[in-house]
């Protein structure tokens, strides 16, 4: 019988999460269950740019974590989630394992973990070196859930991992403390024995990333070897469990990415497709920075980075780019969206192509700068001064992070406006396989631009009578005229401009004239998008659950649960949030009933209702975490009832 597994890991000394969802092919056991998903949480330092485990001046890299688990296995597929914490004291929060198939069926706790998203029956291995007194204070606990019989619902294995991972490397010249933190792979070595994974991957993968590093490598595959012999040899486990195949990945060249990876590609990406320079004018900031730290990795494909003082800097130096003929762009999150606003503005106003990739987090203020939130739409869509339209789009998984800044790029281009990428700590954190595009797949977004020459237009004599706000009459997009280029001076600035013109105009007609052009050039971009395509499969579905943003996946799980119960439930997502897709009203009316789950308090189903005038349901909750399925679920199994 088929029943789906997670895992849990809680391995290191600092709060950083990452979770694994875990997908593929091993060779079965006699009478071993058969498991579908697989979820393996390990836990690591809080920075990822800086190493966990220090060995004499070495280093081992919690992140290897990830890349071993996909090295033991080619037909491994591995999503992972980072949920962060601002704390750095070990223990002081620890949060919920969350991923798009939650919950865990069972889970490696360190010192007394939240069993919020642990099922009844389910395996708890605990690391009982851990479950100090001074641990269980940190994380609220009176007395020990080992001792006190609290944890009876569960099938526990009480395990002093710290001490056999110690003692698996006595052997090595290394203090106790540095021994200590190995636990991670000796973990690894546990986990990859009970769900029967091939360990000459990740072994070799070891070797060859340690290479110059002889120490730790030894010190490395010997405590993953300890792990996954303890599980051999234990009687502990009464199973092991096989992984159903992977099948449903199309063939190809896959790698695992992350949200900010995915992007930074992307940008470049839409930089080479363009025959543009990047530039990315930027200002570090949680969860956003990992844009600024890849992109600074690529001159070598025209790539230009500038770490600005501030977050007004960032952007205004991101549109002087777009202004000298560059692929502008800014990375920041909501505290930043908020300093950038009035640049933005000058943006629409100037109607230049400019970027702006806000990677949300838990708001208001500081807030849970490593949390995810998506709390940012009504300010990407209204948050200026005046009517300042912009095009606003939303990634659906790590992954589809690189095709959204392709397509953010396209758009800026072609109609010369600044775009809004919302994106959101849980996508910019998490990671999956990504198959690695063709080419031939990507537009050419050459075709999409021009830059404006002298030639172009003619006047009464020699000199060119340059209209810098003259339009195209399919995208209502002005000329984008290069400073320098011979007869082409223009005015720019913030103030009004004349129609055509482009000089200074306090002509109330002009002026109303003006702010409806500008919003029909965002408005016209909804004919160049395509219609929202919906997963209605039986086409009697009376419930649409409507999405956008990193909710995909939690939609999709709990969508998946309903038709396997033998449910009737349509899905749609959301990509192009400004505009919305021409079709969308006719999509909502078609259905009973539309439930629209967001982590806000409903900011899309405030823009549907008022535009649309139909009541969606929407069902939100704020908690810095992703929706778990088996909640979501529930709610569309309540909305269908009464439909």
């Amino acid at each position: 019988m088929t029943r789906p597994l997670r895992i849990g890991t809680r391995a290191s000394a600092l709060a950083l999460w990452q979770a694994h969802h875990v997908e593929g092919l091993i060779k079965a056991l006699p009478g071993a269950p058969r498991v579908e998903i697989v979820h393996i949480k390990t836990e690591g330092d809080l920075r990822t740019d800086v190493p966990l485990w220090a060995l004499k001046g070495k280093a081992f890299f919690t992140k290897e974590i990830d890349r071993a688990l996909l090295a033991s296995d080619v037909d491994l597929a591995v999503h992972s989630l980072k949920d962060l914490s601002t704390l750095i004291e070990p223990g002081l929060e620890l949060a919920a394992t969350l991923t798009r198939e939650d919950p865990r069926d069972a889970l490696l706790s360190r010192n007394g973990e939240r069993l919020a998203d642990l099922p009844r029956g389910a395996d708890l291995i605990a690391n009982t070196d851990e479950f100090t007194k001074r641990n269980l204070t940190k994380v609220g606990y009176a007395s020990n859930p080992l001792e006190d019989g609290s944890l009876s619902a569960y099938q526990l294995h009480a395990l002093p991992i710290t001490s056999m991972t110690v003692k698996a490397l006595e052997g090595f010249e290394m203090s106790r403390k540095d021994a200590e933190r190995a636990k991670n792979m000796f973990s690894l070595g546990l986990l990859s024995w009970l769900y029967n994974r091939p360990s000459e991957g990740t072994v070799k993968f070891l070797e060859t990333k340690f290479a110059s590093k002889p120490d730790i490598m030894k010190a490395n595959i010997a405590a993953f070897r300890a792990g996954w012999n303890f599980g051999e040899t234990t009687e502990v486990f009464s199973v092991q469990y096989e992984v159903k195949p992977a099948d449903d990945l199309a063939p190809g060249t896959y790698r695992n990415i992350t949200g900010n990876s995915a992007l930074s590609y992307g940008l470049i990406a839409a930089s080479q497709l363009s025959g543009l320079p990047l530039f990315l004018g930027s200002y570090p900031i949680t969860p956003a920075s990992d844009i600024l730290h890849e992109l600074s990795k690529h001159k070598r494909f025209g790539v230009r980075t500038m770490q600005a003082e501030d977050e007004i800097s960032g952007v205004g130096a991101a549109l002087g780019a777009a202004f000298g003929g560059s692929l502008g762009v800014t990375t920041t999150s909501g505290p930043g969206m908020c300093l950038k606003a009035e640049t933005v503005g000058l943006a629409v106003s100037v109607e230049l192509p400019l970027i702006i990739c806000d990677i949300q987090r838990a708001g208001p203020s500081t807030g849970m700068p490593t949390k995810t939130e998506q709390t940012d739409l009504l300010m990407a869509l209204y948050g200026r001064n005046g009517e300042s339209p912009v095009a606003v789009i939303a990634p659906s998984t790590p992954a589809d992070c690189f095709r959204t800044a392709v397509e953010a790029a396209r758009i800026a281009l072609k109609y010369r406006t600044p775009v809004v990428i919302l994106s959101d700590g849980y996508l910019a954190n998490g990671s999956e396989p990504w198959r690695i595009p063709e080419l031939s797949s990507l537009p050419d977004l050459r075709g999409e631009f021009s830059f404006a020459q002298g030639h172009e237009w003619p006047g009464a004599g020699e000199q060119p009578e340059f209209l810098p706000f003259k339009r195209d009459p399919q995208t209502l997009a002005r000329p984008w005229a290069i400073p320098g280029t011979p007869g082409l001076e223009h005015r720019i600035g913030g103030i009004e401009k004349a129609d055509g013109a482009g000089t200074i105009s306090y002509d109330p007609d002009n002026h109303d004239l003006m702010v409806r052009l500008r919003q029909a050039k965002i408005d016209g971009i909804a004919a160049d998008i395509g219609p929202l395509e919906v997963d209605d499969p039986d086409g009697r579905a009376k419930v649409l659950v409507l999405g956008w943003g990193s909710t995909f996946g939690s939609i999709g799980a709990a969508v998946r649960r309903i038709r396997l119960a033998g449910g009737s439930v349509a899905q749609a997502h959301l990509r192009h949030l400004s505009p919305l897709p021409a079709n969308l009203g006719e999509v909502l009316r078609s259905y009973d009933k539309v439930l629209v789950p967001e982590i806000n308090l409903g900011q899309l189903a405030l823009v549907l209702r008022g535009r649309f005038l139909v009541d969606v349901i929407s069902y939100n909750r704020v908690r810095g975490l992703p929706f778990r399925a088996a909640e979501l679920a529930g709610v569309i199994q309540e909305v269908i009832a009464n439909a």
